[in-house]
């Protein structure tokens, strides 16, 4: 499942930033504010626009950047955890500052831990950002085997709990799983095929599943998440619309992404 954003808004937001700055420090330093000021001329308009916008996109990147970044989710690949048109805020410095753009880490502050939820580029196509639960650390061992999960040789308790009654997901069994001692809610269709087999987590990547474990496309076909491609944790729902209806669920927001 992938979480929309524009492709190249980083890019964007750097070049708009540094050329509001570039105006901003040559009406600074040229000498032509100066000018104006002892004949009494106005500021040009796109100087004026420049000094505006200056600080608010400074703001923006530094947020976006550093802070927090909000993400849609398109696709049911993470329910019951996330659905289809929920608006959700990631932890940009929950593993490391990185330069925008660029991606080169400032500062390391922390890793996944198992049981996360993650977005991060694609693999096949960093273009893309993908959101997923991390199930596989470095060196792990992961096994999925008939609707079973296996880490390190240790079998995932699973739960089932009832029926999913959504519409993306009908007929699914919900449970509850104990990847970590408070669990997370995933989806199976016991009647249904899907990816199986035995994977050892190279150094520095990970494993990732989508919790909606029959409808997702994720590390058990095509492969692990090289740390440097992630971008931070899934922390809150802030905003969710029904996708046809196009109504708010006021129920869904400010709900933790555990």
């Amino acid at each position: 499942m992938t979480t929309t954003t524009a492709v190249g808004l980083p890019l964007l937001l750097v070049a708009a930033t540094a050329g509001c700055g570039a105006i901003w420090a040559w009406d600074r330093w040229s000498g032509a504010r100066r000018a104006r000021l002892a004949s009494g001329a106005a500021h040009p308009a796109w100087v004026e626009n420049a000094r505006v916008f200056l600080p608010i996109l400074l703001a923006v990147l530094a947020l976006r950047s550093f802070v927090a970044e909000p993400f849609r989710i398109p696709s049911a690949s993470m329910l019951p955890t996330l659905e289809p048109g929920d608006f959700i805020l990631v932890n940009k410095y929950a593993y490391g500052l990185r330069l925008p753009v660029l991606d080169h880490q400032l500062v390391e502050v922390g890793r996944p831990a198992r049981g996360d939820v993650v977005v991060f580029r694609w693999p096949p196509d960093p273009t893309q950002d993908f959101i997923k639960r991390v199930v596989g650390l470095p060196g792990d061992v992961v096994e999925y085997r008939a609707k079973a999960l296996t880490v390190n040789g240790t079998p995932i308790a699973l739960d089932l709990t009832g029926v999913h009654g959504g519409p993306d997901a009908l007929g699914a069994r919900e449970g509850l799983e104990h990847l970590t001692a408070a669990g997370h809610r995933v989806l199976v269709k016991p009647w249904q095929p899907d990816p199986e087999g035995r994977w050892v987590v190279p150094a520095g990547h990970y494993f990732v599943m989508g919790d909606n474990r029959d409808n997702s496309r994720d590390s058990r076909i095509w492969g692990f998440v090289p740390e440097s491609n992630l971008v931070g944790r899934a922390t809150l729902v802030w905003m969710s619309w029904r996708p046809t209806a196009g109504t708010p669920r006021w129920e869904r927001v400010g709900q933790r992404i555990d």
